[in-house]
């Protein structure tokens, strides 16, 4: 005879009817970018921009050269070549790199979709695939299963729900009676949502919203949405792009200018065809300077810094997935962090315990001893997991699993001690009853005993007595004192559990129950228990260090307002003066206008009780206010706030859909690695501003040379061939020895530098007066060189490679000079962790040697003596012992 369930659930029309109403139960994937769309990407960095245009123009002036009437052959064409190589370097590294770190994410967005879950249709309970779950069906949820699809709850016995993907709260109390609803909960006590998974008891419910409609799937998909939000290094290099480009296109027109005055001014009577001859060798004089004014190894010094900052982090447990998020972390203002997993352990523990009758707390052979033990042995549904040597797991409710690693703590093995003691009669714990009992026929008492955990004020409501100091008290007399405790523990935000037993006879085993409740009962009260998640040991020293270096760190929870308040008062961002203005919930938060929020979002520093929805609205209003935010979060529902900020941070452990969503991952889950994040970030800024220093050095001498020679009628005395190394090759090095600079931890002692319309920019002026000052310098010096050698006997091919090989060393000298920019130190400073600074160092010095010694026709260089060598590389080092004479002095200053 088939058996019929009293819900009748969907029949097979229905289904059909549901599913092409409201659609399937799964998840839209997200469209991935083809590898071709992710390379040209790379062409989107506004300096890569310039230089495509440099190398269209100095294709053109390589075409006028090869052919014109000075034919230079192929040689014409090597600034162009150089300049596209630049070009493909730049964007082919930070392709692979980040191509890379996308392979290691592949897997992260992989959802089954084939578990099988209890559905109720035609009257009959049957398995179908969770993608087969339609809107209206009635489904059955028990213990350890995940819940398919939103929808509210026809019943629910001791149900509770884990909800940490969606708010980060691990226990959840579900029930379908209204008189204990929680009206403070982020869901209503009668809805359950997909995603979330079932930790203890069972329910049915009824189906409202399937795929991407539910909860999770909305978190899901706001997850994708580009933020759009450029990144502070973006917004600042697309800044020096645009003065560089004004810059580039001035000069060269105030030349082109000059030079075709002069030109009029002097062609009386020139032939019209010679005139346009020099009107356009003027053009390609301007052309010239365009292209050397423009950066060439400045995108290879950002990539260089950021790829080497990706695996360097790597060591330090941050995992890049997206480069540009490695600088990004020094521009952070505002971290935005959830509480459960990242702030907190994640994992319920004993704080503190509580047993009356108890001296030291140690569980030695007593008969008082031996209750608590086999109580919390045997009154409890949860497992501990011992198969990673490691760490040890917890299985089933939390809050009963951290008992039952107390007791592991007290070398007391539970399993021993639940399965020699059989069991009676149970009643598992609901929010009904607020408590579990448990009668079990004990072997260590040689008794039949109940044993009662739950919310204390129940069970202290159903003793007589309480054990205490070695003998039984009546419960008058100790519920002062015990209330005094709870009210402790409780301002700590932390769960307590009162404990109590009673010895049972003969008639009263199967009689202490009635109704699913207790009956007649006449307990002893053993104590209380005080439990929490604790705050991760590193987290407050780490928090602080984010304060210290500017940074506010707001919390976003799931969680009450008062655990929320203590967790921020233990890592010390909740100080005693702060108000209820600094504090709020998501649902009055969602109530607030824009203009209300904007108002109050930078003084907030408690968001609790918050839903995917306030976080990512939170996180968008920052940056209304001109914050720089990084977001950190472990569950789904901190997607879409991963997604909006500049920076994403997931933890090691999270969901799938958190990991997808970020930049960064950090596998320790360790606040201290974000600090290191930060730390790396202003370091990794402050290297790409040295070489910035480094080079815009050598391009204002550039084109001051080379405009300086036009005016006076003389050809540049460094040839195409020999700037190409100067420009691009010597740059690049200069790049990678600058980059691979370690980083400074005295940078979190700065304040963040402000980003957006009216931020800092890339170049300070301290850098500007550098830049202008020593560039100028170097052209007088090198002019007054052009001027002795042309006072003997012109300028010979050896007083060429003489010039050539000075102009290198001055810029040489200068990269040590940019080493030791900002950090109030000798160049010689940290030398030993500047290794790779010394072999690039080496290199260029090396490289230069072989160029003169063996460049010859190519190069336009002949050898030069030992001695040529001595005096060039002495002469010029003058540049550095300036630089330390400077740094010396104002060392100095700062001390007085």
């Amino acid at each position: 005879m088939e058996q019929k369930h009293q819900y009748r659930g969907l029949t097979k029309q229905e289904v059909e009817e549901s599913r092409q109403l409201h659609g399937e139960n799964i998840l839209t994937p997200p469209e991935k970018a083809s590898l071709w769309s992710q390379f040209l990407e790379k062409f989107d960095d506004p300096i890569i921009k310039i230089l495509l245009v440099a190398w269209i123009l100095s294709m053109i002036i390589a075409g006028v050269h090869c052919w014109g009437p000075e034919a230079k052959g192929f040689t014409a064409f090597l600034e162009p070549i150089g300049i596209f190589f630049a070009i493909m370097l730049a964007s082919c590294v930070g392709f692979f790199f980040e191509m890379k770190a996308n392979k290691a994410f592949d897997i992260l967005n992989t959802v089954n979709d084939d578990t099988l879950v209890k559905a109720i249709r035609d009257g009959n309970i049957c398995q179908i695939s969770k993608k087969e779950v339609v809107v209206g069906d009635i489904i059955v949820l028990e213990t350890g299963e995940e819940v398919p699809a939103d929808g509210s709850l026809l019943e629910a016995i001791s149900l509770q729900i884990n909800e940490s993907t969606l708010t980060g709260e691990p226990i959840i109390s579900k029930t379908t009676n209204e008189a204990d609803f929680d009206h403070e909960a982020t869901y209503p006590s009668n809805v359950v949502m997909r995603g979330t998974t079932v930790v203890d008891g069972h329910g049915i419910m009824k189906v409202e919203k399937v795929g991407d409609a539910t909860g999770y799937g909305k978190v899901y998909e706001g997850s994708q949405i580009e933020s759009g939000v450029e990144t502070p290094l973006q917004t600042q290099l697309a800044g020096l792009a645009k003065v560089i480009s004004k810059a580039g296109y001035s000069i060269a027109a105030l030349t082109f200018i000059a030079l075709l005055a002069k030109l009029l001014l002097s062609s009386s009577g020139m032939p019209v065809m010679d005139l346009i001859a020099h009107i356009l060798n003027i053009f390609m004089v301007a052309v010239t300077l365009i292209v050397v004014s423009v950066p060439e190894g400045l995108p290879m010094s950002v990539t260089l810094s950021l790829a080497l900052s990706m695996n360097r982090m790597l060591k330090t447990n941050n995992l890049v997935r997206k480069m540009h998020a490695c600088e990004t972390m020094g521009a952070t203002t505002v971290i935005c962090t959830d509480k459960t997993g990242t702030l907190t352990q994640n994992q319920m523990q004993v704080h503190q315990t509580n047993f009356y009758n108890l001296k030291g707390q140690k569980l030695e052979d007593n008969e008082i001893s031996n209750l608590i033990k086999e109580g919390i042995s045997v009154n409890s549904t949860a497992y501990l997991d011992f198969s990673d040597n490691d760490k040890v797991k917890t299985l089933g409710n939390p809050t009963e699993a951290a008992l039952l690693l107390w007791l592991n703590s007290q070398q007391q093995n539970y399993l021993d001690l639940r399965e020699n003691a059989a069991v009676i009669e149970q009643l598992t714990f609901s929010t009904e009853r607020k408590y579990m009992a448990t009668v079990v026929k004990s072997p260590l008492l040689n008794k039949t005993i109940l044993y009662v955990k739950g919310a204390p004020e129940i069970v202290l409501a159903n003793c007589q007595r309480v054990a205490t100091d070695g003998t039984f008290k009546p419960v008058e007399d100790c519920k002062a004192n015990i209330e005094t405790q709870l009210l402790n523990y409780q301002n700590q935000a932390m769960r307590t559990l009162g404990f109590a037993y009673q010895v049972l006879d003969d008639k009263q085993e199967t009689s202490v129950f009635a109704n699913g409740k207790l009956h007649n009962a006449n307990l002893t009260f053993l104590g209380i228990v005080a439990i929490s998640d604790p705050v991760r040991s590193d987290v407050p020293a780490a928090v602080q260090s984010c304060l210290n270096a500017g940074i506010d760190v707001k919390i976003v929870t799931g969680d009450t307002p008062g655990t929320a308040k203590e967790i921020g008062r233990q890592i010390g961002t909740w100080q005693t003066n702060d108000t209820e203005h600094n504090i709020i919930t998501g649902p009055n938060f969602e109530a607030l206008s824009d203009d209300e929020a904007l108002n109050r979002v930078l003084d907030l520093k408690i968001m609790c009780r918050a839903r995917p929805t306030d976080k990512q609205r939170l996180v968008q209003l920052l940056q209304q206010k001109g914050a720089v935010v990084a977001v950190t979060g472990d569950g789904t529902n901190d997607a879409p706030a991963l997604k909006a900020a500049q920076v994403g941070l997931s933890m090691g452990d999270g969901t799938s859909v958190a990991k997808e969503a970020s930049d960064i991952t950090i596998l320790d889950n360790s606040f201290g690695s974000i600090t290191r994040a930060v730390m790396w970030g202003r370091s990794l800024y402050r290297n790409i501003q040295k070489f910035l220093l480094f080079q815009l050095t050598i391009n204002v001498a550039a084109c001051l040379i080379v405009l300086l020679g036009s005016l006076l009628g003389t050809e540049s005395p460094l040839t195409i061939t020999q700037m190409l190394w100067v420009n691009l090759i010597m740059d690049t090095f200069a790049a990678g020895a600058l980059a691979s600079l370690p980083p400074n931890e005295k940078v979190m002692q700065d304040k963040p530098r402000k980003s957006g319309k009216g931020g800092d920019f890339i170049i300070t002026r301290s850098m500007a007066y550098n830049i202008f000052g020593v560039g100028i310098s170097f052209v007088i010096i090198l002019i007054g060189l052009l001027l002795y050698f042309h006072a003997e006997d012109g300028l010979t091919p050896h007083d060429l490679s003489w010039f050539f090989s000075f102009f290198v060393m001055l810029q040489f000298w200068n990269m040590f000079n940019a080493k030791a920019f900002m950090e109030g130190t000798s160049a010689f400073a940290n030398l030993k962790e500047s290794k790779s600074f010394l072999f690039v160092a080496l290199i260029i010095v090396i490289g230069q040697y072989l160029i003169v010694t063996f460049g010859g026709k190519m190069f336009s260089v002949i050898p030069l003596s030992w001695k040529d060598w001595a005096i060039i590389i002495g002469s010029s080092s003058f540049v550095l012992w300036i630089g330390e004479a400077c740094r010396f002095i104002q060392s100095l200053l700062k001390k007085k």
